[in-house]
């Protein structure tokens, strides 16, 4: 069967092709693999074919038919013609370009230097159940069925509340008075999470009982709340096997963390931000009005010697 690559993927990739081509040819790595194509005599190396090959495809270019490799080596050819047009006219080295590039290339090496770093620093089975333990001793232990009722104004919510004290149903005014998409479910909200709700929606719910409601209106950033209580049942943290990809994520992230700031702590930094640019201070000095004329008579002060 023919595998077929959809057009946006090549088209992605062949950007990424010219962006690469782009970049001064002091950067690039030495490659002596033998040639698939040149372009006006700059030659289309294999290692670079094949590394794009893979990156497209996941194969290597002998396991794909001829009309693919054909494809795929054509992508580099046009990436290659493009951007030596971008060089003769200059773009690399106008608008954007320039930054585009520079950002691509901290963007590539800082990632080629955490996989170097992090290569032999797996996590150990001992880190591993460590940060299960504080992902589960940190973790909600319920989660609550609630219902509430969303109105703009305090004196409002305050209304309604008096309503249910009159034994108007929750469901019924939440349907006709609640601002909340809940509202065509009679306010319902299904079960959540300590965590998906705001800290102050949360405290009250936690104070209530099931079937009770609050007797104050609760504000968040939303507006009023009534809230009520369905019911609560336990939360289950998950297994340490569902957890284990996130937290080998969360870890890497740590250790590569810790390396940046140990480069950060030996490197020479300096800066200049809030500065002005050089000469900055003079121009606007020279452009500034005097708040007073000086005497016709006095001599000019001396300019002062540049650092």
């Amino acid at each position: 069967m023919t595998m077929k690559l959809s057009r946006p993927l090549l088209l992605a990739a062949a950007v990424g092709v010219l962006l690469g081509a782009c970049q001064p040819k002091s950067s690039a790595p030495a490659d002596t693999s033998p040639p698939v194509a040149t372009v006006n005599g700059v030659p289309v190396s294999r290692d670079l074919y094949e590394f794009y090959v893979k990156s497209v495809t996941g194969k290597t270019s002998a396991d794909l038919p001829a009309d693919i490799r054909g494809k795929l080596l054509d992508n580099l050819v046009h990436g290659e013609v493009v951007a030596q047009q971008a060089v003769k006219e200059g773009l690399d080295k106008s608008g954007d370009a320039p930054y585009i590039l520079e950002l691509s290339r901290l963007n590539v090496l800082n990632q080629a230097v955490g996989d170097r770093y992090l290569k032999d620093k797996a996590p150990t089975d001992a880190e591993l159940r460590a940060e299960y333990d504080a992902y589960v001793a940190a973790s909600p232990k319920n989660e609550y069925h609630a219902r509430h009722i969303l109105v703009a104004t305090e004196p409002f919510a305050e209304k309604i509340i008096q309503r249910l004290g009159r034994g108007e149903k929750f469901e019924d005014l939440a349907r006709v008075e609640s601002m909340d998409p809940s509202k065509s479910n009679g306010g319902d909200l299904s079960w959540i999470r300590p965590d998906s709700v705001p800290p102050e929606f949360m405290k009250a719910l936690e104070s209530l009982k099931p079937g009770e409601y609050t007797r104050t209106p609760v504000q968040t950033t939303f507006g009023w709340h009534i809230v009520q209580l369905v019911e609560t049942r336990p939360l289950t943290a998950q297994s340490f096997e569902q957890r284990k990809p996130r937290i080998e994520q969360e870890l890497e992230r740590k250790k590569f963390k810790d390396h940046i700031d140990d480069l950060m702590r030996t490197a020479q930094v300096k800066k200049m931000l809030d500065q002005p640019a050089a000469g900055a201070a003079a121009s606007s000095a020279a452009r500034a009005p005097a708040l007073e004329p000086a005497p016709a008579a006095a001599p000019a002060p001396a300019a002062a010697p540049k650092n």
